[in-house]
């Protein structure tokens, strides 16, 4: 059984260096699934100003551009990369994954953001055409990224697998069924994944939220709370931190 951790933050990957930890990311190649969603152009732009090279990942060719276009122009980085593709398609997804290796050499981390919710009902009356969405979308996707990368990433010597989650795996609510089943899932198989890579210097762990905070909503509502909410920046910063801890410390966990 996985176990819920807080994690210490470091401020940035200098600091974290200085203090004993892992070096910073300038070596490391990590693909950001997703990328086209509201977490993604804050981790990508953090792993580019952090030096990695970050592939970035969408169903939209444009959409994955325009994240890289900010990524380079908020950091000025060119080691960052668009890539269109359907992770609903295993083979698409598997040569995917084998030309980037091709090409660099090594995947050091893949983050899972492939997000999508449905819900708001009581689960008597939820349409089971949810379901067939919500396993698309959350669980199909991770099995497709996780085993095309999965031998990268045990033979990388920070290999990291991260499944942004949610607190209703955990704590399901009537209301939310299907959704909370289906990340239930997903935290399940990212469990399997952390057992493969026992052992090693790998680690896939899980990163539950309640919800994502944007700049654009604190906008929209400045007078607001949004208590329990996670904001995307900050975010970025724990998964660009998970590469400077120890896999012992993270793998198979989840962390707070």
């Amino acid at each position: 059984m996985s176990q819920t951790v807080g994690m210490p933050l470091s401020p940035d990957a200098t600091a974290a260096s200085s203090n004993g930890l892992m070096e910073p990311l300038s070596d490391l190649v990590v693909v950001v699934a997703g990328a086209g969603g509201s977490a993604g152009p804050p981790l990508v732009q953090r792993l580019a100003s952090a030096g990695a090279t970050v592939v970035a990942l969408d169903s939209s060719q444009e959409r994955a551009e325009q994240v890289v276009a900010a990524a380079r122009e908020a950091t000025g980085s060119d080691r960052v990369e668009a890539h269109a593709v359907d992770l609903l398609d295993a083979a698409a997804t598997a040569d995917l994954a084998s030309d980037v290796v091709a090409r660099h050499g090594r995947v050091d981390g893949l983050a899972h953001l492939v997000g999508g919710w449905r819900g708001g009902v009581h689960l008597a009356e939820e349409p089971l055409e949810d379901w067939d969405l919500l396993h698309d979308l959350l669980i199909r996707t991770l099995l497709h990224t996780s085993r095309a990368f999965h031998d990268a990433l045990k033979a990388s010597p920070r290999g990291r697998l991260v499944l942004i989650s949610t607190v209703q795996a955990q704590a399901p609510v009537s209301t939310n069924a299907m959704y909370g089943a289906a990340k239930a899932a997903a935290e399940a198989w990212t469990l399997a994944v952390a057992d493969s890579f026992a052992g090693t210097d790998a680690a896939a762990l899980i990163l539950p939220i309640k919800a994502l905070l944007t700049p654009e909503m604190r906008q929209a509502k400045p007078e607001a709370a949004f208590s329990g909410y996670t904001d995307v920046a900050a975010l970025a910063d724990t998964i660009h931190d998970l590469f400077l801890r120890p896999a012992a410390e993270l793998n198979g966990k989840r962390i707070s």
